[in-house]
């Protein structure tokens, strides 16, 4: 029975699509690293995202590895038509890089020298947009914190209830046994009272 072809295609589902982006990422990195391990080979890979968040792997640097490819003569390059870059492709590549190190430190209120009004204002929209992100997943968490608090309060109070039961138990068959003890003290003969009597019989007998 031969296996069914896997039809590759677009992942409409942007969770799915993530998760699978996330796991082939890692595979593809993992293979590189082995790669580059087993065969001592130099290996420079850069990803980007559909959101547009960059990863990159290298066995030694991303941009030495792109600098030595820079440094192939043409027939070198021809020689090797499996590894062939377009030099435009491998610039626009290295701008991106470059832009999204830029934006993060300008995220981060670093390199804002030269920025016009418009650029402000459009990072300012960007911070604040992370800003309700990072809100919405604090209060998220804290409400699931106060979740768990009120779950546990009522734990706690169920457990409560139940000691104060069994107490209550305790102390209301500890009142059952000595009202039982009492009410046989009242039907038994007091020892001392037999003991005078016998006394008091043996004294007549010493008179008869």
């Amino acid at each position: 029975m031969t296996r069914q072809k896997i039809e590759i295609k677009k992942i409409d589902n942007i969770t799915a699509r993530q998760v699978t982006f996330s796991k082939r990422r890692r595979g593809l990195f993992k293979k590189a690293r082995e790669l580059s391990t087993l065969c001592d080979a130099e290996i420079a890979l850069i990803v980007f995202s559909s959101t547009g968040k960059l990863f990159d792997y290298a066995s030694s640097s991303v941009q030495q590895v792109i600098e030595r490819r820079g440094m192939l003569s043409e027939t070198e390059r021809l020689d090797h038509p499996s590894i062939e870059y377009d030099r435009d492709t491998l610039s626009m590549l290295s701008k991106e890089e470059a832009n999204k190190v830029r934006e993060l430190r300008q995220l981060n209120g670093e390199e804002l020298e030269g920025l016009n009004t418009n650029e402000l204002q459009k990072l300012e929209e960007q911070l604040e947009k992370g800003l309700r992100r990072v809100s919405k997943a604090k209060d998220e968490l804290m409400f699931k914190g106060l979740d768990e608090l009120k779950r546990k309060r009522t734990q706690l109070m169920e457990e409560n209830q139940r000691l104060k039961q069994v107490m209550r138990n305790v102390a209301q068959e500890q009142g059952q046994s000595s009202e039982s003890a009492n009410i046989g003290s009242i039907f038994d003969p007091p020892l001392e009272d037999d003991s005078s009597d016998t006394s008091l019989r043996l004294g007549l007998s010493l008179f008869k």
